[in-house]
């Protein structure tokens, strides 16, 4: 048995890897977070890194240095979740060699950026960059769902169309 788990091992290394790379989003729930949020990221040299906390920037879960987060690696097709494993956080020093080579990575993927090549700089100055490397085995896929309720809200559902609109509509499509 003892000769399985290397095997085993690398096969939950392999498929965190190849899902983690295909998606273009990850769920990351902090220690003692109520809830898991929605991040993008890059996967370099073993590990997720993300960068955010910053203006213009997403918003990162409660991550300390140290500490360790739940990662879910959803689906890019069909949204579904792939794989959740646990992460031991890092945040390297801006500005170090680690850092640096994460740094292009990430603004390789960064959509839409305000100030294209004065991100790095502003990330070093503003944002948080973490590395969250994998620890331990793949956890066990839930049996039962995990939909929650909708958080209770004064909005309401619009209301059924008044008879009369598909013909006024179809009137103003005409003219």
């Amino acid at each position: 048995m003892t000769s399985e788990l290397p095997g085993r091992a690398l096969l939950d290394q392999a498929l965190i890897e190849e899902a983690t790379k295909k998606s273009g989003l990850i769920w990351v729930k902090g220690a003692g977070a109520p809830a898991a949020r929605g991040l993008w990221h890059v996967w370099h040299e073993g590990a997720v890194w993300l960068v955010g906390d910053g203006p213009g920037e997403q918003p990162l879960p409660d991550l300390a240095d140290g500490g360790s987060a739940e990662v879910t690696v959803r689906s890019k097709d069909k949204g579904g979740r792939l794989v959740s494993f646990r992460a031991a956080v890092t945040e390297p020093a801006a500005g170090s060699a680690e850092w640096e080579a994460a740094v292009a990575e990430l603004k390789g993927k960064r959509l839409n950026a305000p100030d294209g090549e004065q991100m790095p700089g502003r990330w070093a100055r503003e944002c948080r960059v973490l590395r969250l490397a994998p620890t331990g085995p793949v956890a066990p896929l839930p049996d039962g769902s995990l939909a929650e309720a909708p958080v209770p809200s004064p909005a309401t559902t619009r209301q059924p169309i008044p008879a009369g609109l598909p013909r006024l509509l179809a009137k103003r499509r005409k003219k």
